[in-house]
């Protein structure tokens, strides 16, 4: 999520940098918000500047014997204006967080602006395509040509975009995460780890797939509302969510 100082620095900056990503900032929405959470603001602390100054004024009333019924009154009502105030300041700020979560990432200076891939540039490339005197074919057509890629099986059993894997397929499939993870841990010092595959709310919206990505997420329902992993991305980063790491352990997963 951007930083809320970012737009009122600067929101029409960030308006015209996110247009290179095809999202239409809504200015004029954030603008209500902020002015709307600003005014209320305000009007809260100085409520509770004058619930504090005449509290010491009943303080002062009786420790002169004075009646301060009337000052009691008088902060009764302005704890109730408080409250009322901190209320919709709440609100206001839940629709103003809801409003932040919704915009994307600003684009690097050097990201090149366009329309299509056609418009990317070419940073490096390493190797060349092979080339064939035949004519090449996807994993899914020579997986269902042998009969180890099960799609009807899949969308059985769960539904479509599924698949099952059978026999050798399924073999390699094990032996490939098998090979990453003892590589990258027994030769490049990185840490296994072994995370839920389910994870709340503020999880992934920490990662970034709440709000925007809701809709392509499994979400499971009960007490508590859990959804689907859908990468170790999000259990994994959320490993050191809410905590400050100093610069020398910033290689976290990795020996030192």
């Amino acid at each position: 999520m951007l930083d809320v100082k970012l737009l009122r620095s600067d929101v029409e900056q960030v308006a015209e940098s996110l247009t290179t990503k095809g999202f239409c900032l809504d200015v004029e929405r954030f603008q209500q918000l902020e002015s709307k959470r600003k005014s209320m603001q305000v009007e809260a602390e100085r409520l509770q500047n004058e619930r504090n100054v005449k509290s010491k004024a009943i303080g002062k009333a009786k420790a002169a014997g004075e009646d301060a019924a009337a000052i009691m009154a008088e902060v009764n009502e302005v704890r109730a204006q408080l409250t009322a105030i901190e209320g919709e300041l709440q609100a206001t700020q839940g629709e103003l967080e809801q409003f932040l979560l919704e915009i994307p990432n600003i684009p690097h200076d050097s990201v090149p602006q366009g329309s299509s891939e056609e418009d990317n540039e070419e940073v490096r490339r390493w190797g060349e395509p092979k080339s064939f005197s035949f004519k090449v074919k996807d994993h899914v057509d020579l997986g269902e040509g042998i009969g180890q890629l099960d799609f009807d099986a899949g969308a059985k059993i769960a539904g479509s975009r599924f698949v099952v894997l059978k026999q050798d397929i399924a073999r390699l499939h094990r032996a490939l995460i098998q090979l990453m993870l003892d590589t990258h841990s027994e030769e490049h010092g990185y840490t296994e780890v072994n995370v839920p595959y389910m994870a709340n709310i503020d999880s992934l919206k920490g990662t970034g797939q709440l709000p925007k990505f809701e809709q392509d997420l499994f979400k499971l329902q009960g007490e508590r509302e859990y959804y689907l992993i859908p990468t170790a991305e999000v259990p994994v980063t959320n490993l050191v969510r809410g905590d400050i790491i100093e610069a020398n352990q910033l290689q976290i997963g990795r020996a030192h």
